[in-house]
């Protein structure tokens, strides 16, 4: 018995002694897969091919460069438009639009930079990979290639276009009344080249998209200067020009009815950037414990209230002053006639080499997503990186591409509303989507129904947008001058 009892104590010892092994294994593991988790958190991507593509290759962003990014981008050329979008709609219901485009566009970028991480610590840094894992393979690809792909290349090819304008005009104001300078003037085609190979320099020094932080940050000094400029300018001269608002004029209901969705559209696409959003989050590190959400909505913030501030202003005041001298391309051609003899001539011309600044900058950030896409097909194919010759080569294939088109249809800044429109989903709708796909809040919760609602809303506002760009353009006519830039 004796016996007996000893061999029960020391098996129980054993057991015991087992118990607290395997106790201590288990911590063990633990800690190892907790350190796997954040390493794959740290790798921060799905394929480490990533690493070698301009949009995902340097990681050390924060939120002052997030800021930078998203204020130099975010303040587009179609903000220039905005005094127009108040004709039809007055100064009430215009404030209002624009208020309620500015919390729209404000949400859905909050809820990319949310679902910018998954909670298995892969990072999604392209708007495309979103896409497909919310939508499917097959749908996701159909909806948001054509969207990203126009919005990046389609948005540089305007750029083109009116930064070659910008600098011509900078050369009508040194001139001046200089007959002999003026005969010198470059011709358009020739404005265009000089605007893009500006542009190509600038995109071989810098790699990829978080070494563009400075010039994103000279891109958004410039943003507000010019904007700041303009209505500052236009309130101190204390003049307006003469001027009878042809709104007020007798038109059917349907031209009304049009006039207004273009004025909705003209509001609602002055807020550009979310086609870059995700990659501008993907620039930037995150961990387990501080992911990369913090920092890059403070950047958002940021740059969303400076980006109000010189919205509105913009808007108010520009309809103010020119009402319906306002020029359907943007604001800048009434400014120019309207202060051409004027002694702030120098200051206008000042205002030209700023926008034309600025235009430069944010070239490269719409570019860098076009250039990701070219290296991607290399790096897929060749596996490994690709060399700096080949980088070279990509940036120069794509400023000629862009040059051709730009030279090809250079009044595509008239058909910015019927293919902005086309677009609009990306920035209005599909972020709503994507959000129920993958987080699955509960059916007819709050934020389902905020989501469904603000996702279909943005569709039927998208198809009524186009519609009424497309009887804008049938009943207005189009000055379609193929390869003859004015």
């Amino acid at each position: 018995m004796q016996c007996k009892a000893e061999m029960v104590n020391v098996s129980a010892d054993t057991t015991i002694a087992s118990l607290k092994l395997a106790k201590k294994s288990e911590q063990q593991t633990q800690q190892v897969i907790t350190i796997e988790l954040e390493t794959s958190v740290e790798d921060e991507e799905s394929n480490p091919a990533d690493a070698w593509l301009p949009i995902t290759e340097s990681r050390k962003g924060n939120s002052f460069t997030s800021a930078s990014h998203l204020l130099c981008s975010g303040i587009g050329i179609r903000t220039l438009l905005l005094p127009i979008a108040f004709l039809p709609l007055g100064w009430l219901w215009g404030t209002v639009c624009l208020s309620v485009a500015f919390c729209w566009q404000l949400y859905t970028t909050w809820l990319l930079v949310n679902l910018h991480e998954s909670p298995s610590g892969f990072r999604y840094s392209r708007y495309l990979h979103l896409s497909i894992v919310a939508f499917g393979a097959k749908l996701g690809k159909l909806l948001a290639i054509f969207p990203t792909m126009y919005l990046s290349g389609g948005t540089c090819v305007l750029y083109i276009i009116t930064g070659g304008k910008a600098l011509e005009s900078f050369y009508q104001v040194i001139c001046w009344d200089d007959i002999e300078c003026n005969s010198r003037s470059l011709r358009g085609t020739e404005w265009f080249l000089m605007f893009i190979c500006l542009a190509i320099l600038v995109a071989q020094f810098f790699p990829n998209l978080d070494s563009l932080a400075h010039i994103s940050f000279i891109g958004s000094i410039t943003a507000v200067a010019y904007c700041s400029l303009i209505w500052i300018l236009s309130i101190i001269t204390k003049v307006r020009p003469d001027q009878k608002d042809p709104w007020e004029a007798k038109i059917s209901g349907l031209d009304r009815i049009c006039n207004i969705l273009n004025g909705l559209g003209i509001i609602a696409l002055a807020f550009r950037g979310h086609n870059v959003v995700l990659e501008i989050q993907g620039t930037m590190p995150t961990n387990r414990k501080h992911q990369s959400h913090e920092p890059m909505w403070r950047g958002v913030s940021i740059s969303y209230l400076l980006i109000s501030l010189c919205l509105y202003p913009l808007a108010i005041v520009g309809y103010w002053t020119y009402g319906n001298m306002a020029s359907s391309i943007n604001i800048l051609v009434p400014f120019h006639k309207f202060y051409w003899n004027n002694p702030s001539k120098y200051i206008v011309g000042t205002i030209y080499l700023i926008a034309m600044i600025n235009f430069l900058c944010a070239f490269q950030i719409y570019a860098m997503p076009v250039f990701d896409n070219l290296e991607r097909l290399y790096t897929s194919t060749k596996n490994k990186p690709c060399p700096g010759w080949l980088r070279s080569g990509i940036r120069i294939l794509f400023g000629g591409l862009t040059y051709c088109i730009a030279l090809a249809f250079p009044f595509l800044a008239s058909l910015g509303a019927f293919m902005g429109a086309i677009a609009l989903p990306l920035s209005l709708a599909y972020p709503c989507f994507m959000w129920v796909a993958m987080k699955k809040p509960r059916r007819y919760s709050k934020m389902w129904c905020l989501n469904i609602g603000l996702g279909c809303s943005g569709m039927v506002f998208s198809i009524l947008l186009v519609a009424a760009s497309l009887r804008s353009l049938v009943t207005n006519g189009l000055d379609a001058n193929f390869f003859n830039p004015m």
